[in-house]
């Protein structure tokens, strides 16, 4: 997804009105570009809030700046100045993060960020992406950049075999028929959902924009049980969900990862299991949730 947002960022360049601002991380790969457009590609060096910072101030100039980074780093660290220099300031910009949840789990606490949605969620008005596929990065993009408003693009090394670049909207993949209960996927968990569920009376749906959620397609699809399964922190859509089925009776289960700290390393196929978020463990959860104790 890196390569792919790579070479479909430095295609913009070409508006003068795009300007990519980074904190070193992959200042490698947009070396090329920063030859070309010296200064239109903006590396701060390690000072992400500064990055932010700049980003803002491109924004109030009339730019439109693409803000990339790890997403610790981008989100968390540099959180204030998201708030203030770009939110309060009433400018767009769109951030791109790679990382998602655990990508780089070797390399510690430092380098993993599951509350990053969540903590957008806190802002107002951001559109959220979350790709399952490369190849549904570019119009993502595109879609982003010639935008006015913040969007946060969530990149990340998992993916789904297929691609499904018009799914915005929430996309049927697996239809159980009347009745069944609704699981949505969020981005890449989609592949091991579908795995989790086989041969049980569950109709799944992708999406790779939970922000803003697809209420109304939410509402056509679901019956009494909605399970949501998120590749960052758990429950972060819940609340929208249940909002949005307040009118009428319903169960809800969101599973993604866990608040608590493991402390581990590993790789990020042992957090999807650590978390639940393998084959295996979202087919335990959900097994429970369709059929409760009692």
């Amino acid at each position: 997804m890196r390569d792919t947002f790579v070479a479909s960022a430095t295609g913009f360049l070409d508006d003068p009105r795009t300007t990519i601002v980074l904190a070193d991380i992959s200042a490698d790969a947009f070396a090329g570009a920063a030859r070309r457009y010296p200064h239109r590609v903006v590396n701060v060096g390690i000072r992400e809030q500064l990055m932010i910072g700049v980003a803002g101030g491109l924004a109030l100039a009339g730019q439109r700046p693409i803000v990339h980074s790890y997403a610790p780093f981008l989100v968390e660290r540099a959180y204030e100045q998201i708030k203030l220099d770009l939110d309060h300031q009433g400018v767009g910009a769109v951030l791109v993060s790679i990382g998602a949840s655990y990508d780089r789990a070797e390399a510690g606490r430092t380098h993993l960020a599951p509350a990053d949605v969540a903590l957008i969620d806190t802002l107002d008005g951001w559109t959220v992406h979350v790709p399952g596929h490369p190849d549904e990065v570019p119009d993502l993009l595109r879609d982003a950049v010639c935008g006015q408003h913040s969007t946060y693009l969530r990149l990340s090394l998992s993916t789904n075999a297929r691609a499904y670049p018009k799914a915005g909207g929430l996309q049927v993949v697996r239809d159980a028929g009347p009745g069944a209960a609704l699981l949505v996927a969020v981005g890449p968990v989609l592949d091991a959902a579908l795995a989790a569920v086989a041969g049980l009376p569950v109709t799944v749906a992708y999406t790779h924009r939970p922000r803003p959620f697809d209420v109304t397609g939410l509402r056509a699809l679901a019956a009494t049980e909605v399970i949501v399964v998120e590749p960052y922190l758990a429950g972060t859509s819940t609340r929208v969900v249940a909002g949005a089925l307040a009118d009428r009776p319903h169960r809800l289960l969101g599973l993604g990862v866990g608040r608590a700290e493991l402390r581990r390393y590993g790789t990020a196929e042992d957090h999807d299991r650590w978390h639940g978020l393998d084959p295996a463990g979202l087919r335990l959860a959900v097994g429970g949730f369709l059929t409760p104790a009692g």
